[in-house]
C-alpha cells in the first residue's frame, strides 16, 4: 500500500496542500516465473527422456552395431 503524506506550505497569504505519494517498490515477476516453469518443465522432460532411452540402450545399440 503507498502512504500518503501531506505537506503544507505557506506563500504570502495562501497555504497549499500537497499530497506526496510514496510508492513501494513492487517488481512484477510474472514473466520471469513463467519462463522458468517453461525451463523446468523443458529439462524434467529432456531427463525423463533420458532415462527411458538408458532402459533401452542395449537393444538400440544392437540396431545400429552390427
Amino acid at each position: 500500500m503507498s502512504k500518503k503524506n501531506k505537506r503544507q506550505s505557506s506563500y504570502g497569504n495562501r497555504t497549499f496542500t500537497s499530497n506526496i505519494v510514496r510508492e513501494e517498490f513492487n517488481p512484477d515477476y510474472s514473466n520471469t516465473r513463467r519462463e522458468l516453469k517453461r525451463i523446468g518443465i523443458l529439462a524434467a522432460s529432456f531427463i525423463t527422456i533420458l532415462v527411458v532411452l538408458s532402459f533401452f540402450q542395449n537393444s538400440l545399440l544392437k540396431l545400429f552395431i552390427k
